[in-house]
């Protein structure tokens, strides 16, 4: 179970249809993000998302940092918020993911939120508002990615050990 006593790592790696980001979480280094008391949102892709990315083999450190990174947010952003903004924002809202990109959350018929990335893909949120102590999880469909331009925060990312 995911309890909202626990934080983001804990409730995360807890769940065995997420193993694969988990693993890619601790790889890159970005782990250590999510069991602090800064609150984040992250959106959270399922293995099955994982299994279909077909480039994963040939991607290095950086660039599979770069794809974690843009599954975070910060702070803290539940359904009720994500609708809140998307109707302040007549549609969509933009949200700065942690490796500097740009998510744009929106509408996809009257009850589902769905994630669009910098390249135009989509993601559904499939399990909403699964709380933590210092954030909320949001599960998503598809892996997103940032466009290959979008600039790394190094400031916000560990520094990456070279294969």
């Amino acid at each position: 179970a995911m309890l909202a006593s626990r934080d983001l790592l804990d409730n995360i790696a807890r769940s065995p249809d997420h193993t694969a980001f988990v693993a890619a979480l601790r790889q890159t280094g970005l782990a250590e993000k999510l069991s602090g008391s800064e609150p984040y949102t992250l959106f959270a892709p399922t293995n099955a998302a994982f299994a279909a990315m077909t480039d994963k083999a040939a991607l290095n450190k950086d660039a599979m940092a770069r794809i974690v990174s843009y599954h975070l947010v910060r702070g803290k952003y539940d359904s009720q918020a994500l609708l809140r903004l998307i109707n302040e924002g007549e549609g969509k809202v933009r949200l700065k993911t942690l490796g500097g990109g740009t998510l744009i959350a929106m509408m996809n018929g009257p009850t589902n939120i769905v994630l669009m990335d910098e390249n135009g893909r989509t993601a559904n949120i499939a399990i909403y508002d699964v709380y933590d102590k210092n954030g909320v999880t949001q599960v998503i469909d598809r892996v997103v990615r940032p466009d290959a331009a979008t600039p790394l925060s190094a400031r916000d990312l560990p520094a990456m050990p070279r294969s």
